[in-house]
């Protein structure tokens, strides 16, 4: 599903236009990612939990040289899906 497909999901099943169905998802996208950036978390029971993962500094290998660099500390963010949502999927 893309997010034309996910739009019209979302504006089928709550009764709203694709046009406020798609603000309404760019609200969801930039409140979570403004919370990420400051370092918070999103919880949402049942569905799961977006957070930010921080990755330690390590050195790695260039495949075609073989020569070892360095890779710098970086944070990425993570989503830890819920158990009711678990639980759904293996139903």
């Amino acid at each position: 599903m893309n997010k034309t497909e996910l739009v019209a999901a979302m504006a089928d099943k709550a009764g709203i236009s694709k046009k406020d169905a798609e603000k309404a998802l760019a609200a969801f996208v930039d409140t979570v990612s403004a919370e990420l950036k400051d370092g918070g978390k999103v919880q949402l029971v049942g569905f799961g939990t977006f957070e930010v993962a921080t990755r330690q500094a390590r050195e790695g290998r260039n495949p075609a040289t073989k020569e070892i660099i360095k890779i710098a500390a970086s944070k990425a963010p993570k989503f830890k899906a819920g158990k009711a949502l678990k639980d759904m999927i293996n139903a």
